[in-house]
């Protein structure tokens, strides 16, 4: 398969490698409404944020949605959209890989973009997820006027390129019948199966059943036009005449064409390639839609997606409940809509407009804010998100500890990686206080310690560090039932398997069993 070549590839390959892996710290005062929600918006570098998420998340995510920097030679007022065409790829490149790792295996990513890259995109694309994952290149109508100020052609679509993680299980949904298609059908003759439309019997396509003498029950002699054929054998037919599926036109005279009953009909609408504004939404709609959200800040994003081009995307590519990510966040349209569709998100956003803008607009959806698409599918606010920061570099380039990690922050990542959430705002405290112990916590019943840096007391490297009776027996108890489960990291365990069962205790030696990669 031919691949792509531009000027520092070679670094760009080894990027996403050796990006180094951060703590997620959370942010209390800028998280909002559900306090137990796993919904996040990330403040920082998408790369970095992108890395932090794989010990938990990756495999994990059913839709990834992004708009990343067009690279339009255009000054943005919160991104650098002028990279040089090689700068352009070598930034992208990275941030594919670390995505492909985040998608399911039954997903599917979304990515946005025009003619200055997209085609580059595609070549990536085919590298990273294989050409044999390509799903579609769909076209978006963004604009519904012609600009008379065009110097060649007026502008008038972006391209929406999708590939599936695994193209042969993948399933796309379905769209939701409109009423517009719906009063395509009716009821000419009565019916008792209900309304109906219809299809042609001849096509093109070469049919060796094709070519037989239809006669009307007016008598009229119908074949098939020159160059096409009958779609359905003559027995077939018949068969589905006798089963008055057959329509003749009020005088019995007409071509004749096949009845498909509504009631008969698919849940909803095969999606097309082509997407107009009136189905996907417009850039007028979606100016419209953040100057109305941002109304009282003095500055809005310029580059935003309508709401209805998200719910199209996510309508097709994810069911209630799924998990949402897109890493080009921008003014928080992605998780606006994945909130109001019910469905778990991930955005991440560099800047201080992830505070600005994305939570600011986070927390009115919240609210229950009605613009974009609340109206449509009768959102009436709930939910809520963590705000999170990149912190303390966990894990090296190797995927190694970092040396000379704190105690908080191995704590704070163990918790994460076994719950998926952060660390309860009381256990983040202590653990940043004097009263240190080496109890982080129970999940579902299990109560989960660390053996690190010295925390028992003893300052020296192997001092605490290694499980051994007497350390045991100066653990903490297990808060909710003193035989309960325990799991224990540590440097090294000195009591045997049979012990570790008796005290049903689960060992895990630091640093092999704590995930970097």
């Amino acid at each position: 398969m031919p691949i792509l070549n531009w000027l520092n590839k070679e670094q760009a390959l080894t990027t996403s490698r050796k990006c180094s892996y951060r703590l997620l710290n959370q942010l209390p005062e800028l998280s909002y409404g559900d306090q137990d929600t796993e919904n996040m918006i990330i403040q920082g570098d998408n790369l970095e944020a992108l890395k932090s998420l794989i010990p938990t998340h990756a495999g994990k995510v059913k839709c990834i949605f992004i708009d990343p920097p067009y690279n339009t030679k255009s000054a943005f007022e919160h991104y650098d959209d002028n990279l040089e065409h090689s700068h352009w790829l070598s930034m992208i490149y990275p941030r594919m890989e670390i995505l492909h790792q985040l998608l399911a295996n039954n997903g599917s990513i979304w990515i946005t973009l025009d003619d200055n890259e997209s085609h580059y995109m595609k070549v990536i694309l085919d590298e990273i997820f294989g050409r044999s994952n390509f799903v579609a290149n769909c076209i978006w109508q963004k604009l519904y006027t012609v600009k008379n100020s065009a110097k060649y052609l007026s502008d008038m679509h972006e391209h929406v390129l999708v590939y599936a993680k695994n193209k042969p299980i993948w399933e796309r949904n379905l769209l939701p019948r409109t009423e517009k298609a719906t009063a395509n059908y009716s009821n000419a003759d009565n019916d008792s199966r209900g309304v109906w439309t219809t299809n042609a019997i001849q096509a093109r396509n070469y049919y060796s059943l094709g070519s037989y003498e239809i006669v009307s029950p007016a008598g009229k002699k119908h074949t098939p036009p020159q160059g096409t054929f009958w779609r359905i054998s003559e027995v077939n037919f018949k068969k589905l005449d006798a089963d008055n599926r057959i329509w003749w036109g009020k005088e019995g005279t007409n071509v004749p064409r096949v009845k498909k009953f509504l009631s008969e009909a698919k849940d909803g609408v095969v999606p097309a390639t082509f997407w107009s504004y009136q189905e996907a939404g417009s850039n007028a709609d979606a100016k419209k839609e953040v100057r109305e959200i941002f109304s009282d800040l003095d500055e809005i994003f310029i580059t935003p997606k309508p709401e209805k081009l998200i719910q199209r995307i996510l309508q097709l590519a994810s069911n209630e409940n799924d998990l949402i990510l897109d890493s080009f966040l921008g003014s928080g349209t992605t998780t606006a809509v994945a909130a109001k569709m019910n469905r778990k998100f991930i955005g991440v956003e560099m800047g201080e407009h992830a505070k600005d803008l994305c939570a600011y607009r986070q927390i009115k959806v919240t609210d229950g804010e009605q613009g974009g698409i609340s109206k449509d599918v009768n959102w009436q606010g709930g939910g809520g998100f963590k705000f999170y920061q990149l912190g303390e570099v966990i894990f090296n380039e190797s995927g190694a500890l970092q040396e000379g990690i704190s105690f908080q922050a191995l704590a704070a990542h163990i918790w994460f990686s076994i719950t998926r959430k952060s660390l309860p705002t009381a256990v983040s405290e202590r653990l940043n206080s004097n009263n240190k112990s080496p109890l982080i916590g129970t999940f579902n019943g299990t109560a989960i310690y660390l053996l690190y840096n010295g925390i028992l007391g003893d300052k020296r490297p192997q001092g605490g560090n290694v499980l051994t009776s007497k350390v045991l027996a100066i653990l903490p108890e297990h808060p909710e039932n003193s035989n309960g489960k325990k799991l224990i990291f540590g440097e090294t365990s000195r009591m045997g398997s049979e012990r570790l069962i008796k005290e049903n205790i689960m060992f895990k030696q630091i640093p092999y069993d704590i995930k970097g990669r």
